[in-house]
């Protein structure tokens, strides 16, 4: 199918309200771009309105927790580096400061790959709206030290068996990279990602410490948003080191049928992809040699389809139909 067939599909279902609140998406299929929209709509950066926005290729976007998917390629990079620890590693080796922790046996065995594939074990919800403190990604950034909060919560159940959605396992992988590189994590993005694949607009939000938010905080265009799902496609694009993107990718807990965690990514069948509060999504499909980005402001809604139709009736029956 043309590429002015897959708009014809895109405008239909706009028409239709299939796809509420899209506010970009792009797609590029055996290197060509197929389809790249921009819409208009109310934003935010996190939980700060901005208003009624006209996107353009330029307009930044919270990519939210599409940022830890982004953070574990940074994570790798380092890992090449020698700047951080293995994933096999002990977590609480690598935080001194906290010693009343480590004392703690259990809480001593949790490992850097528990927090890389959110199987820590600890006690955390994050399936409240991301506007109240009983989300304990919120409760993390309210608190004095969100590093020393995220690990002490609870341990609840065996860490390494069950995937369990945590924005506090991102911030101690961000930790990780800016104690072993000691440069600020937005910095090194920019030197050792965003520069290399001429990814020039950025921007990464920070909690009251100064610190970015590993967990959600990263903005970038839709453009810089696809050029990171091409660099999995191609394998690490030499930037991402293609042995730790085989890690990365390779499923490693199950969170449901046909659908996986890996470090940082999602997993599934023929896929694999970044998924972000609000319909924020980097989906790759090798077999298909094709690259989605989707940016839209469903945020906080329990229901956020926009960037599952734009795939499922837009995009992939215009690839594979």
């Amino acid at each position: 199918m043309s590429s002015h067939m897959i708009a014809d599909r895109l405008a239909r279902a706009i028409e239709r309200n299939r796809v509420p609140d899209l506010h970009a998406v792009v797609a590029v299929h055996h290197g060509q771009v197929v389809i790249e929209h921009y819409g208009e709509g109310e934003d935010f950066r996190l939980n700060e309105p901005l208003g009624h926005v006209r996107f353009t290729p330029d307009t930044l976007h919270d990519i939210r927790s599409v940022t830890k998917s982004v953070v574990g390629l940074l994570y790798g990079i380092a890992l090449a580096d020698g700047r951080v620890p293995k994933p096999h590693e002990p977590l609480l080796r690598n935080f001194p400061e906290y010693p009343d922790l480590a004392a703690d046996p259990r809480r001593a065995a949790l490992t850097v790959e528990h927090a890389l594939t959110m199987t820590l074990g600890l006690e955390w919800n994050e399936n409240v709206p991301y506007t109240s403190t009983a989300n304990s990604e919120i409760a993390m950034e309210s608190a004095p030290d969100r590093f020393h909060y995220t690990l002490r919560q609870p341990i609840v159940e065996e860490p390494g068996v069950r995937w369990s959605y945590c924005g506090g396992a991102s911030a101690l992988l961000g930790r990780l990279i800016e104690k072993g590189t000691g440069v600020a994590l937005k910095e090194y993005a920019r030197a050792r990602l965003f520069e290399p694949l001429q990814i020039e607009r950025s921007e990464w939000s920070a909690g009251e410490d100064g610190v970015a938010l590993a967990a959600s905080g990263l903005r970038l265009t839709p453009r810089g948003l696809l050029a990171i799902g091409r660099l999995v496609l191609a394998g690490g694009a030499g930037i991402v080191p293609e042995s730790w993107l085989a890690e990365v990718l390779r499923p490693r807990v199950r969170i449901d049928e046909g659908f996986n965690y890996g470090y940082q990514w999602y997993v599934g069948d023929t896929w694999t992809g970044g998924f972000g509060n609000g319909g924020q999504r980097i989906y790759v499909a090798p077999a298909l040699d094709l690259v989605v980005a989707v940016t839209a402001g469903q945020y906080d809604r329990p229901d956020q389809p926009t960037a599952s139709v734009v795939l499922d009736e837009v995009i992939l029956p215009g690839i594979v139909g």
